[in-house]
């Protein structure tokens, strides 16, 4: 009881030392990535720090698996040389034994992942998607400057509203000139009055009495000129991925009741984070090994480098989950059982101090 005891905190003050500085790294590398966004038109400056704040949120889940894993790395490798795992054996526990106490350490944690992936991460996304959301919708509306030639946010399209327009706050105006370009269409619309809509992630025109003006190039180029008295056009398209940032605030359980590949990947994403943590309580028991020359660096480079082919290896089955390449399913018993049952065998192997040259040894004889 004792050794639990001390083994419990001293995991408890590794996790809380390495979850400080693996945040303060993400809260960095965050803020940066929302300021670009910011400068780039797709968050709003007034809103970096609630985009922020989701995003890290949203990512929790992988940064207090990451924080477990190498705290418990650390730990063990410094009860090794400091001789304090000779005791753990001399009083006939062995490696097999620590199980249960990094158990009772680690649920927790896997519990405060499980609620995050499962119900935070949609939710988070949700929240940046309205945010970026409103910001669209009123940001065409904000160029608008009666008497100025302005560009969308997309480059696509030219406004120009008259002086005397007014009600602009209410994304309606008078006397609109609008000049897009596509790829073989040149279009010049004008009309008495319009206004700004916003509709699945894009912006609209809504035109009301005017004149438009259409020049096609190519092989057959014409000219067609046409009156109306309401005319609807996309002055701006949503940059930011529509169908993946929809799929990611998607609920769990509409994920659950949906069969398509892109909301199973989507799935095996955040059931993914689950099963991971709990492999990751016991690939840290397994990989940690006494041996005097190797520092603690040693480690905790080991155990990044695991992290990172695990991680990746999630986002692989995700991504051929998405092409249908593999079902969701199999990927989840392939992968993370497969890791698991690699892990126990080691652990196991371990535990009962067999080697590879033990058994050659005793091959010989025969």
């Amino acid at each position: 009881m004792l050794f639990d005891s001390a083994l419990r905190k001293d995991l408890a003050r590794s996790f809380v030392a390495t979850l400080v500085v693996l945040l303060t790294t993400v809260i960095t590398l965050m803020l940066i990535r929302t300021l670009g966004q910011a400068s780039k038109g797709s968050v709003s400056p007034q809103d970096i720090m609630l985009v922020m704040g989701y995003t890290v949120l949203g990512y929790m889940p992988i940064v207090l698996s990451l924080s477990m894993f190498v705290a418990t790395i650390g730990t063990l490798a410094r009860m090794y040389q400091d001789s304090e795992m000779v005791i753990w054996f001399a009083s006939g526990k062995g490696i097999a034994s620590m199980l249960p106490t990094l158990a009772r350490f680690s649920w927790p944690v896997i519990a405060a992942i499980v609620v995050l992936s499962l119900a935070v991460w949609p939710w988070s996304q949700a929240q940046i998607l309205d945010l970026r959301h409103q910001f669209q919708q009123r940001s065409d509306i904000d160029r608008l400057a009666p008497g100025e030639f302005q560009v969308s946010s997309d480059g696509e399209t030219v406004f120009f509203v008259d002086r005397n327009s007014s009600n602009l706050d209410q994304a309606d105006a008078r006397q609109i000139f609008l000049a897009t370009q596509s790829p073989g269409l040149d279009a010049v619309t004008t009309a008495q009055q319009a206004r700004l809509e916003q509709r699945e992630g894009q912006t609209w025109a809504v035109l009301e009495r005017g004149q438009r003006i259409e020049q096609r190039s190519g092989e057959n180029p014409s000219t067609r000129v046409s009156d109306f008295a309401h005319y609807e056009a996309i002055v701006y398209r949503d940059p930011v991925g529509m169908a993946e940032t929809t799929v990611r605030s998607t609920p769990t359980h509409q994920l659950l009741a949906e069969a398509t590949p892109v909301f199973q990947s989507e799935l095996v994403w955040r059931l993914g984070l689950i099963f991971s943590a709990i492999n990751y309580v016991v690939l840290a028991l397994a990989l940690t090994s006494a041996n005097p020359r190797s520092s603690r660096m040693g480690h905790t480079i080991t155990s990044l480098l695991v992290f990172v082919v695990y991680f990746n290896l999630l986002s692989l089955g995700q991504s051929w989950v998405a092409r249908e390449k593999i079902a969701a399913m199999p990927l989840l018993i392939l992968l993370h059982g497969g890791v698991l049952l690699l892990a126990v065998g080691w652990l196991l192997a371990r535990n009962a101090q067999w080697s590879p040259r033990q058994w050659l040894r005793r091959r010989r004889p025969a």
